[in-house]
């Protein structure tokens, strides 16, 4: 995971319609980036819904919500529509952006070791700063979590004399 007050490394992958979208791109917003393991799968999916059914307050304060995992441009197309997803879906099947946001880990499932993407949630400012991180997210948890979170960054800012 990487350290927060550090900038947000920047990329640029493919979304689910197969546009290409960089970080910078949101300068001026906040982004809550969030690394999932597999689409379609039963954490993943509540992640993404329940990320979905919070959208509204997230746009409210500003924020805009990125997914990013290894699955292909196909496989997101098909997760958003199956779900009604308002938010783009990242293909890095290269690891290229994994790696770089340090979530690419070796994991335990059953006794068995590989290596996979640990549900890990970044939430950047509009500077492109790491205000916020979060590994080992419980997903139907995690977008609720990052709510919150948004709520006291919100909070502070305005407690903060300028």
């Amino acid at each position: 995971m990487l350290p927060i007050n550090t900038p947000a490394p920047e990329f640029e992958l493919l979304d689910q319609n197969g546009e290409a979208r960089r970080l910078s791109d949101y300068r001026g917003q906040k982004v809550i980036l969030y690394f999932y393991p597999k689409d379609m799968t039963s954490g993943c999916t509540k992640q993404a819904c329940s990320f979905r059914d919070l959208m509204p307050q997230f746009r409210e304060k500003g924020a805009v919500i990125l997914g990013v995992s290894r699955d292909s441009v196909a496989s997101h197309k098909k997760f958003e529509s199956a779900h009604g997803l308002p938010f783009p879906l990242l293909s890095d099947p290269e690891l290229k952006v994994i790696q770089a946001y340090d979530v690419w880990k070796e994991k335990k499932n059953y006794g068995k070791v590989s290596m996979g993407v640990v549900r890990t949630t970044y939430l950047i400012d509009e500077n492109g700063i790491i205000v916020k991180a979060f590994d080992k997210v419980k997903a139907a948890d995690n977008p609720g979590q990052m709510l919150e979170e948004m709520n006291i960054l919100i909070m502070n800012r305005r407690e903060t004399p300028r």
